[in-house]
């Protein structure tokens, strides 16, 4: 093993060297000083980890890092990591107020749900093909705790892609098209008990995955193994064999109009969202 860097923010190193490890490339960290570690890296692999780490110096925040620890599994180590950038409060204070908003309307009204208010926000937030408005509040409701989690940790990173490469007037469309399209179909399909962020979720995947695909671009593009994992999930939905009831025709519908958006959006100005790429 050689050394390639030395970093003061053990957690953002620990990312990094998760990321590494996902790009078949052995990595470790070792201690250098009590806020100081050295990220070492297998010799016969050193080029190409040194255009990681030019890339990761760029941009340290990048969400590809933070997925790689979740993929890697060790979201957590023996590292101290205070003062990290990565942890949860400071990651939620670099949303945009879009992307808090929504995350803060979901956890407030669970925590009502929890409370006793059930019965009563349910009848007037399920849907109702009656009212407008209604079409769009099924998408803020969740009924269990890792529902809830689950959404606003995919919310929140597909999201801050969006908005990040195209503002968040694009992610606002996102979440239109895609709430629209999957709670329709989920009240055709199946009836009007269902609710949840996981049609949008699965839009911005949709979105993220095409949009990335036919434009190149490296910020909102959505690695291999998450679409992978998110679309044997959507199968094993359909298949019923999860302990979890979930809205299958909302996840599939705004998997399918996310990814249209996607492709729509890529068609319309290609070389300017191209050019904009190379500046990243």
């Amino acid at each position: 093993m050689v050394n390639l860097a030395s970093l003061n923010n053990p957690r953002a190193a620990q990312a990094f060297v998760d990321y590494l490890k996902n790009q078949q490339i052995e990595a470790q960290l070792a201690v250098e000083a009590a806020d100081q570690v050295a990220i070492l890296v297998d010799g016969a692999k050193l080029e190409k980890a040194q255009r990681l780490w030019h890339e990761f110096e760029q941009h340290p925040n990048d969400e590809k890092y933070w997925q790689a620890s979740w993929q890697v599994g060790t979201t957590d180590s023996a590292l101290s990591y205070q003062g990290s950038s990565f942890n949860l409060i400071s990651r939620f204070k670099a949303l945009s107020w879009l992307n808090q908003a929504v995350s803060l309307v979901c956890v407030v009204l669970y925590c009502l749900f929890v409370l006793g208010g059930f019965n009563s926000l349910f009848a007037i937030l399920k849907f109702d093909p009656s009212n407008p408005i209604q079409w769009f509040t099924p998408a803020v409701i969740h009924f269990s705790a890792i529902h809830l989690i689950f959404n606003l940790m995919w919310w929140m990173s597909l999201g801050a892609k969006v908005e990040k490469r195209l503002g968040a007037t694009q992610l606002v469309f996102i979440f239109i098209i895609t709430a629209l399209f999957s709670n329709w179909v989920q009240f055709l399909m199946v009836g009007d008990n269902f609710g949840g962020l996981s049609g949008v979720v699965y839009g911005l995947l949709g979105f993220c995955w095409i949009y990335g695909y036919l434009t190149g671009d490296s910020v909102i593009k959505v690695d291999k193994p998450i679409v992978g994992f998110m679309l044997v999930w959507l199968v094993l939905g359909f298949a019923d064999v999860l302990f979890v009831s979930m809205a299958n025709w909302a996840h599939l519908l705004g998997l399918v109009s996310g990814g249209f958006y996607g492709w729509f959006l890529s068609t319309t100005k290609p070389a300017k969202l191209k050019a904009n790429d190379t500046n990243t």
